[in-house]
């Protein structure tokens, strides 16, 4: 199922200099709806980027002539294109490395090896948030989908019947696919400041959830990582 189509056709501009990761790139988003304009080093990105005035960039952090961190830099001072998103993809995987990252303006980091699936989930999040015209009201991940629109959910085809705070909660994890947000955390953003709640009852919900959308013969969609909290996981 493949949902979070566009619905006017947005397009990303892909920057890798090893061909595979541009060739898998650009099948996975071709078949998601984007049109694809891609580069193999740093100054040939942001050429294109000036030309093309992309959607969204999926930046490769080590770049010949110019690393992904000195374009990233260059496409926020560039007033024609600071407002372009732009998603890091990376074998850099230490944390003050993201965090250098996201410091010069990147919009998300995903590390290498990656998923296509999660990756393309990441990119419906942040063009939901900085480009809300140009997505779908629906939401993918594995085999489960989500229509924003009719409030309804389903897996494998299967509808899900699920009360208001865990579609929330679900929306939320779909947004975010693979990370591992605390109880905290999961109260702030889907309960929002002002309601006090017990960070307990987050579990309470999460099993509702879980029990929910796993049906009988799926894998379990929902990771508890002990002393962190939980994420929506296919791995």
């Amino acid at each position: 199922m493949n949902g979070g189509r566009l619905v006017a056709e947005a397009t990303v501009l892909i920057v890798d200099d090893e061909a595979p990761i541009l060739a898998l790139l650009r099948y996975n988003l071709e078949k998601a709806g984007y049109r694809v304009v891609e580069a193999a080093d740093g100054q040939e990105a942001l050429t294109i980027a000036r030309e093309e005035h992309p959607d969204l960039m999926i930046l490769d952090w080590m770049l010949p002539s110019l690393s992904g961190i000195e374009v990233c830099r260059q496409i926020r001072r560039d007033s024609g294109l600071a407002n372009t998103p732009i998603i890091m993809l990376t074998a850099r995987g230490e944390e003050q490395d993201r965090v250098r990252g996201l410091e010069v303006g990147a919009d998300d980091y995903v590390p290498k090896p990656f998923s296509p699936a999660e990756l393309l989930a990441r990119i419906r999040a942040v063009m939901r948030r900085i480009r809300p015209a140009l997505a779908e009201e629906a939401l993918s991940y594995s085999d489960l989908h989500m229509d924003l629109a009719a409030h309804k959910v389903s897996r494998a085809g299967q509808p899900i019947h699920l009360g208001p705070r865990e579609f929330a909660i679900l929306r939320f994890f779909m947004e975010n696919p693979g990370r591992v947000f605390s109880r905290e955390q999961l109260l702030d953003r889907v309960w929002g400041n002002d309601i006090f709640v017990e960070p307990r009852t987050v579990d309470v919900h999460i099993g509702r959830l879980r029990k929910a959308i796993n049906l009988a013969g799926t894998d379990d969609l929902i990771r508890t990582v002990r002393s962190a909290g939980y994420a929506l996981d296919a791995t």
